[in-house]
């Protein structure tokens, strides 16, 4: 069964940091271009950030570049999100995807539509 598992999230103050992990398990996660996506409350669920195959291309959402790292490890089946410089906007439940059939070094924001599996979410809540 293909699953995809976020942790990490929580309750931050804001300026602080938080790291995200996403392990995918009951398959090989390097065929994947990877996603992540934040929903906030009342809000749509946007791309954040991806990260190619090869983990060598990235991309980040205007709101997050210098603040947000993606980065991958596929001998772990395992993508990671640093969350720097926090902010309240940044409150929301945020997802890893998965979609395959893309290039060894290709990486661009998609829509959600464009991405297979899913992962539950978590909660990240930056508040004083």
């Amino acid at each position: 069964q293909l699953q995809l598992v976020e942790s990490g999230g929580g309750l931050v103050q804001p300026g602080g940091s938080l790291g995200l992990s996403c392990v995918a398990s009951g398959f090989t996660l390097d065929y994947y271009m990877i996603g992540w996506f934040r929903q906030a409350p009342g809000k749509e669920r946007e791309g954040v950030s991806c990260i190619s195959r090869s983990g060598g291309i990235t991309n980040y959402v205007d709101a997050v570049k210098g603040r947000f790292t993606i980065s991958r490890d596929n001998a772990k089946n395992t993508v990671y999100l640093r969350l720097n410089s926090l902010k309240p906007e940044d409150t929301a439940v945020y997802y890893c995807a998965a979609v395959a059939g893309y290039s060894w070094s290709y990486c661009a924001l998609a829509t959600e539509n464009a991405y297979d599996y899913w992962g539950q979410g978590t909660q990240v809540t930056v508040s004083s």
